[in-house]
This record gives C-alpha cells, structure tokens and sequence, in this order.
C-alpha cells in the first residue's frame, strides 16, 4: 500500500512539473530574464485594455474573446512565451492550457499595471 502511495505521489509530481523554472515571475525576473532569454511576450487582455496601454513589442491575444485558444495550437511548442493580463488571472490560465498542449517554457509574468509601475517600456496603440 505504502508503495503505491508513493508511486502515485511521484506521479503526480513528474506530471505536474512541464518545465523545471518557476512559471510565476516578479516584473523585476521577467525583466532580467527577457535579457538573457528572448521570448514572445503576449498581452491575454481585451483589444480595449491593450489599446489603453501594453508593453511595448507585446502581442495582444484576447482570451476574453476566444482568439487565445484558437491562436495558441499553432504556436512553436518549444519557443518561449511570457504572459501577461490585467492582474494575472487570465495570464495564469492561459499559461495552463498551453502547458497541458505541451508548451515548455511559459511564463506568467502578471498584471500591466504592476510590469508598468516596474518601468518596462510600454506604448498606447492610437
């Protein structure tokens, strides 16, 4: 019984883990790490929010909308994306869904205001 329980735990762990970095970073590690490791940074916000402001280079894929889930399964599985939304709650369930596709390295780099206030580049869309 007791060897069942822990092939079942390391299960569970090895499933779990799709990459071995964390997938939550603070603006300032999203920051040192876009220098060292180029990636696609995707705003998962409305058209409407990432008019209003984004970070600059970023790519607006709505997930409101329905244009995230349809877009994503034709992303490179093994390039590097950084998400981002409002807060981080879309970013961070968008991150899921493309782990579960087999995505390696995404990252949930949190909400615009916070990544603004931290000093990334940002631009409005006229």
């Amino acid at each position: 019984m007791k060897l069942l329980l822990v092939l079942c735990l390391q299960f569970s762990l090895l499933s779990s883990s799709v990459q071995d970095k964390p997938v939550a970073l603070t603006p300032a590690e999203f920051k040192e790490m876009t220098s060292k490791e180029k990636g696609r940074v995707i705003d998962v916000r409305t058209p409407e929010e990432f008019q209003a402001g984004h970070l600059k280079k970023a790519q607006n894929v709505d997930w409101r909308g329905g244009k995230f889930q349809e877009e994503f399964q034709n992303w490179d599985k093994s390039q590097t994306y950084y998400l981002y939304c409002a807060t981080g709650n879309r970013s961070s369930q968008a991150l899921k869904m493309m782990q579960e596709a087999g995505f390696k390295y995404v990252y949930n780099v949190g909400g615009y205001k916070d990544l603004k206030a931290a000093g990334l580049k940002t631009s409005k869309k006229n």
